[in-house]
Order: C-alpha cells, then sequence, then structure tokens
C-alpha cells in the first residue's frame, strides 16, 4: 500500500483571554487620560499624524504617495519640518511675534466693541437692551483683555508645543520606518489593534474636518475680500480672521461658533448692518457645512452632532480647553472599539 502522507498541521491561533483585552483597554484609557492630564496631546495627534504620512509616502495608504520604501518615507516625514523651520526663521525673522501682537491688537479691539455696542446700535434698538446687559459687556471686555494678556507667554508655548509635537511626528514616522518582528504575545497584538483603532479614527475626524475647515476658510476669504468690497465695505483684521477661521474650524461645533461670533462682532464695529450681513452669510455657510459635515464626518464615524457636543462638553468641563479638542477623537475611538466588538 502507498505509503500515506499525514495532513500538514494547522497553523497555531492565538486565543487572546479576556484579561489581555482588558489589560490592552486599560493601557489605552490611561494613555488617553494621561496625554490630557501632562499637556502631552500635541504629541499625541503628531504621532498619529507621523504615522499616516508615512504611511501616504509608501503609497499603502488612503492617499496613495511615490510609493518610497518605510524607511525613506520616515527619513523624509523626519526631515521635512525641519527644512520648513529652517526657512521659516531664516526668511521670516519675528514673523511669530508680529502675528501674535496683531491677534492681541483683534483682541483689544473685540473688547472696545463690545463696550461700546451701544452707540453701535440704532437708538430705537438700544433702549431696549436690559440694563443689565452692561454687567455682561464689561465682564466680556475684561475676559476678551485677559486672554490678549496670556498671549504674551504664547512665545515659550508654542516652542513647547512646537519641540513636543516633532518628537511625536519623530515617533509616529518610526513606527512605520522600522521593521517589526512578527509575534504572538497576546498583549502585543491586543495593542497593536487598539493603535490601530485610534489611527483610524484620527484619520477619518481630523481629514474630514481639515477639509470642511479649508472649505469654510476660502468661503469666508471670498465674502470678506470679495463681496464686501463690492458694496464699498472694508473689514479690519481679515487676515486674521480667515486664520482664525480655519484653525477654529478644526474643532468641530465649536469652532465654528467661535469665529462666527467674532467675525459678526467685528462686523458690528463697522456698522450694525455689516454685522447683520455677516451673520445671515456665516448661518448659510455653516448650513452648506452642516450638510458637507454629515455626509463626510457622520458618514464616516456615524456619529451625529448631539454626540458630538455631548463628548465635548464634557471633555472641556473635566480637561479644559485639550479636552473639547481631543473629545472628538476619543469619542470617534471609543465608538470604533464598540463597533468592532459589535457592542453598537
Amino acid at each position: 500500500m502507498p505509503k500515506q502522507i499525514p495532513p500538514a498541521p494547522c497553523p497555531k491561533t492565538i486565543s487572546t483571554t479576556d484579561p489581555v483585552k482588558i489589560a490592552s483597554y486599560t493601557l489605552a484609557f490611561l494613555l488617553c487620560v494621561g496625554t490630557l492630564r501632562y499637556g502631552l496631546l500635541p504629541g499625541l495627534l503628531a504621532v498619529c499624524l507621523g504615522y499616516l504620512l508615512a504611511v501616504a509616502l509608501t503609497g499603502k495608504g488612503h492617499i496613495k504617495g511615490p510609493g518610497l520604501s518605510p524607511a525613506v518615507a520616515a527619513a523624509v516625514v523626519v526631515l521635512l519640518p525641519l527644512i520648513g523651520l529652517g526657512l521659516l526663521l531664516a526668511n521670516a525673522k519675528g514673523m511669530a511675534f508680529g502675528v501674535v501682537g496683531q491677534y492681541q491688537a483683534l483682541l483689544h479691539y473685540l473688547a472696545s466693541t463690545v463696550l461700546e455696542i451701544r452707540e453701535k446700535l440704532p437708538a430705537d434698538l438700544a433702549i431696549h437692551l436690559p440694563d443689565g446687559l452692561t454687567e455682561a459687556q464689561v465682564w466680556l471686555a475684561a475676559y476678551l483683555k485677559s486672554k490678549a494678556q496670556a498671549l504674551t507667554g504664547f512665545g515659550t508655548a508654542g516652542l513647547h508645543g512646537f519641540l513636543l509635537a516633532y518628537v511625536g511626528l519623530v515617533v509616529g514616522a518610526l513606527i512605520k520606518g522600522t521593521f517589526r518582528m512578527p509575534t504572538s504575545a497576546p498583549l502585543r497584538l491586543e495593542i497593536r489593534t487598539r493603535a490601530g483603532h485610534f489611527i483610524e479614527a484620527f484619520r477619518q475626524i481630523v481629514v474630514a474636518q481639515f477639509w470642511i475647515a479649508a472649505v469654510n476658510a476660502f468661503f469666508t476669504a471670498v465674502f470678506l475680500l470679495a463681496v464686501l468690497p463690492l458694496f464699498g465695505v472694508h473689514m479690519p483684521y481679515i487676515g486674521e480672521l480667515v486664520t482664525l477661521t480655519f484653525f477654529a474650524g478644526l474643532i468641530p461645533i465649536v469652532g465654528n461658533l467661535l469665529c462666527n461670533s467674532v467675525i459678526t462682532l467685528v462686523g458690528v464695529s463697522v456698522s450694525p448692518a455689516v454685522g447683520l450681513a455677516c451673520l445671515v452669510f456665516l448661518i448659510l455657510i455653516h448650513k452648506t457645512e452642516y450638510i458637507i459635515n454629515a455626509k463626510i464626518l457622520g458618514k464616516q464615524t456615524n456619529t451625529a452632532a448631539w454626540e458630538l457636543l455631548a463628548a465635548m462638553f464634557i471633555g472641556e468641563a473635566v480637561f479644559g480647553l485639550p479636552g473639547l479638542v481631543a473629545a472628538p477623537l476619543y469619542y470617534a475611538y471609543v465608538k470604533k472599539e464598540l463597533q468592532a466588538a459589535r457592542l453598537v
């Protein structure tokens, strides 16, 4: 009889026990909270960004790049910020301090406008304003002036934030650029799964919100630079307002409310009619933006506006501004984990 060939052994499957999963979730939780508690959020976001940029340069991400090797892609991600910073310092000496001064002037301008709101409005409308509004005006003006004063220390804080973000960028690039040995360690596999979900949530939230903010800033620039001048209206601080619109627009919902309030208040400083025109324009723009938001952000993360607002409210209440910025990302990550576990 012919000799029977024994069947090939099945590859050994790795069973991940519940304690291992719990340990990986605990580590992910500690990382997310620790970055907020110790001011490391820019570094964490930069890690995700550096990894995604390196993946894109290798041609294997959602954005197809030039197809570089992982090591070369990592080197490009690490070196480009240094080259850009060198060119900026060589050709724009003192520009950063000038930008800070311009935003300080804008905040003082807003404070003056708040105090003069009664004088700006028509007399028939001003007499109907409640007397208690004066106290609110004084408080808001003082708040704006305090924020202008706080910008004085932006140089040191900005340098610290840049260094932290650059270190995170390097770490993220090296994750892709260095060879990873295959592993059968259950905890390591689970940690890689957690990291993959977090980076995917980052990609969905940040990339989608970037394009939304860019579209918002573009239409705002067209309105301030082209539409209003057709009617003989020239707004002050246009460059600062457009830049603020873009960066504030990176924060879902709340960022739009912030830039809308600032632009409308600057419009009121010119005249009440201009302030009303700014408000109507911004409402129309953001109604359109909600459609874009629903198609891009909501479709990818299956997240409603009220969910984001609730998460951002809790994040800001517990951790302040970093919690406000991180809340959409953390919420999207938690929801992705729940979806992977088929709990939602």
